[in-house]
């Protein structure tokens, strides 16, 4: 099965650097941890012993999940996106609600990098699936849990 994982450069940093920190920091940490609580002696009913292999399950769990993603990884440079004029992954994108004529400003990115507070949202969203490969000025049908919204986009910018 080959999954292609989409993130931009940044993603990736970010990816690389947090596993980094699981590898050297954190899992030495943790291994320490481990001995220390093993020299309590009785295993069965050492608190200190048990939260520190739980705490390494889920490190070793994250580190597995990363570097799948890294193996896996489809890396786009959104400075070399050469049709600028429609909405594909990495754009940054202002719409307006045709109803309420709001507008929004997204960026679409990797699900690792999905933040909606810093307005990055997700290339598999239902709103960035709406907005792939329109134009300037086309009409996207996004549709949600309420119904269908629309929205018009005003600019799309590669940054």
């Amino acid at each position: 099965m080959n999954v292609k994982v989409f993130m931009t450069i940044n993603g990736e940093k970010k990816l690389r650097k947090e596993l980094n920190e699981l590898k050297l920091i954190k899992r030495p940490k943790i291994i320490s941890a481990i001995k220390k609580a093993r020299a309590y002696g009785d295993l069965k009913e050492n608190a200190e012993y048990h939260a520190a292999r739980e705490e390494q399950s889920f490190c070793e769990g994250r580190i597995r999940e990363i570097s799948f993603k890294l193996l896996n990884a489809y890396v786009i440079d959104t400075k070399n996106i050469h049709n600028k004029e429609k909405v594909f992954f990495g754009a940054k994108v202002t719409i307006s609600n045709i109803k309420s004529k709001k507008n929004y400003t997204y960026q679409i990115v990797g699900d690792d990098e999905s933040n909606l507070k810093k307005k990055k949202i997700s290339i598999n969203s239902p709103m960035a699936q709406g907005l792939l490969g329109k134009k300037k000025d086309e009409l996207a049908k996004i549709h949600t849990p309420t119904g269908c919204v629309k929205y018009q986009v005003k600019k799309i910018e590669y940054i």
